[in-house]
């Protein structure tokens, strides 16, 4: 599947591990019954007086690309980070609930942010919001853009901000645990079943939903005392160092290690060693081992929001884009505001 521990950031980590398709889900469903009746436009509050509006009633973007600024309505723009954000080929709900995720996301970008491009709204530059590949729009990704025209997550009148990971490792966790957010937790983050496949349907897939599930990796000392002075933590490392997991959050994450007694904040440390190695702060062994430093866990991701693994493996048991996004996100529904 196609992170700055700031809400952009923290997407743009999940955004960088889009996986591929899988079977069924073992897990049960989500008890939570899902609120499926539509709200009015005049009932959400969203930025529609900052974007001009096109004769088709959808509001037009000014998206920087590749060097340029480009101008096209929200809807084609969510057709390209949709194809960037999750194969094209997944089944048509978790692209469904994926695209009305992406809405969500640059509205409220759009309501709260400014570009660091000029004279652009938003930009395809992942380190300031989601990824995008207009190469890899077929008519799959049209159809489940198409059919969520217009709609948006709301939590009491709000958009949320739809966070997401590739795989949450089991159970999904809150934003101040996961994400090192430094605000509030807000009241539509939850930690729920992951609802993750176990199998997926050939080797290949099966393969990545594996090093999804499960991963392990070995850091050099140079590396791991960088990471950390990164953070302000001078620490030294030796074949004696005592390492360990130190506070867990909800969850389970990871949300200190200590290193000879010095606390080092897991999420930050992540950023800094790389996301694409150390995967997720759900860990099992923090160790030295060999002169390096050894981690093992399991997810993939920051474990905020919604899983796409799970997306998948909701949508292969029959579920709808509604109820899996709003088996995420608590206390939401669904607004069509165009």
């Amino acid at each position: 599947m196609k992170r700055k521990l700031c809400y952009a950031a923290a997407i743009c980590a999940a955004m960088l591990f889009c996986l591929e398709s899988c079977a069924a889900s073992a897990n049960e469903p989500p008890a939570q019954e899902p609120k499926t009746t539509e709200m009015k436009a005049t009932d959400v509050r969203w930025p529609k007086d900052r974007l001009k509006t096109g004769e088709d009633g959808v509001p037009l973007l000014r998206v920087y690309v590749d060097g340029d600024i480009q101008n096209m309505d929200i809807e084609s723009y969510v057709e390209g980070v949709l194809a960037g954000e999750m194969k094209n080929d997944w089944p048509l709900e978790a692209l469904k609930a994926q695209a009305i995720l992406a809405r969500t996301f640059v509205l409220k970008f759009v309501q709260e942010k400014e570009s660091k491009y000029e004279g652009a709204d938003i930009s395809t530059d992942i380190e300031e919001a989601q990824a995008y590949d207009a190469a890899g729009i077929n008519e799959r990704i049209r159809q489940a853009v198409q059919e969520t025209r217009g709609q948006v997550l709301v939590w009491e009148g709000d958009l949320p901000y739809t966070w997401f990971h590739a795989h949450s490792g089991g159970k999904t966790t809150l934003a101040v645990p996961g994400l090192g957010w430094d605000q509030e937790e807000p009241g539509y983050t939850a930690s729920v079943e992951g609802m993750e496949p176990e199998k997926a349907d050939n080797s290949k897939d099966n393969e990545e939903l594996l090093k999804a599930a499960k991963w392990e990796a070995s850091f050099t000392p140079e590396a791991f005392v960088k990471a950390c002075a990164d953070q302000g933590k001078l620490i030294t490392l030796g074949a004696d160092s005592n390492l360990a997991i130190g506070q867990t959050g909800d969850g389970g994450r990871t949300v200190t290690l200590t290193v000879d007694g010095e606390e080092v904040n897991a999420s930050e440390l992540r950023i800094a060693l790389g996301s694409t190695e150390m995967r997720s702060t759900l860990l099992d062994e923090f160790e030295m081992r060999d002169g390096k430093v050894y981690m093992s866990g399991r997810g993939y991701g920051h474990g905020v929001g919604m899983s796409q693994w799970g997306a998948y493996g909701m949508a292969q048991q029959g579920r709808t884009a509604v109820e899996i996004v709003t088996h995420y996100f608590a206390d939401t529904e669904l607004a069509k505001i165009w």
